[in-house]
């Protein structure tokens, strides 16, 4: 009897397949912002009126960004969230409040994809620029506030998470050094305007994430989710 429960538990043990997953998971979402903010067809500081014209000018690239728009969306909650898992054991308090910033900012994502989509299926639709430029230009109060907590949460909250790998040792130290400067490098590349920098700012999370996918693979059952 004891035998055939230990049999049945062994193949009812799915803490491989979820170690697998989260460690595919985790690059994706940086790794889709870091093509995306590449390929943008416009500049963060450029004007509506700009922002419009270059999207309409690229109608094709834009249909592309809006898709790595949609993977990140997906995956960045559950990555930072399976990061947060095994940070959490060396340093709770900095992982704590990096998720409690980094989560809803990535939740408000949708907000600030959502006037390139407008943009991109007004255009596709024949809609003149100009009325385009218009609408873009009126926002939600909501749609504001979502930018700002994107920024805040995923600026502070990926540099204190670059700190939570340092002190707890996962995926080594240069895991934690490439998360803790991504966005700063991000923050520089907006600031002047370079695409490639971008590219590597969001580039360099993903390899960090990555790092930490490989040493949750590296992990043991009990390690990752002990049997209660």
């Amino acid at each position: 009897m004891t035998e055939t429960m230990s049999r049945t538990t062994a193949h009812a043990d799915i803490r491989p397949v979820w170690r697998w997953v989260a460690a595919v998971i985790l690059p994706i979402g940086p790794a889709a912002v870091a093509l995306l903010r590449f390929l943008l067809p416009y500049n963060t500081a450029d004007d509506p009126s700009t922002i419009v014209s270059k999207i309409l000018g690229h109608l094709d690239r834009s249909s592309f960004v809006i898709w790595l728009a949609y993977v990140a969306i997906l995956t960045l909650v559950p990555g930072v969230y399976f990061v947060g898992r095994l940070t959490r054991r060396g340093a709770p308090w900095l992982t704590g409040i990096a998720l409690f910033l980094m989560v809803p900012g990535y939740l408000s994502l949708p907000w600030n994809a959502s006037s390139d989509v407008f943009t991109w299926s007004a255009g596709t639709a024949g809609l003149d620029p100009a009325s385009i430029t218009k609408v873009a230009e009126t926002t939600h109060a909501s749609t504001d506030l979502a930018g700002l907590v994107f920024v805040a949460g995923h600026l502070l909250g990926t540099v204190l998470l670059g700190i939570a790998l340092w002190r707890s040792g996962v995926g080594g130290r240069w895991a934690a050094v490439a998360v803790a400067i991504s966005q700063p490098l991000h923050l520089t590349a907006v600031i002047i305007s370079s695409h490639p920098l971008d590219l590597v700012g969001w580039g360099l999370q993903a390899v960090g994430f990555a790092a930490v996918g490989w040493a949750i693979v590296r992990l043991s059952n009990d390690e990752w989710q002990p049997v209660r």
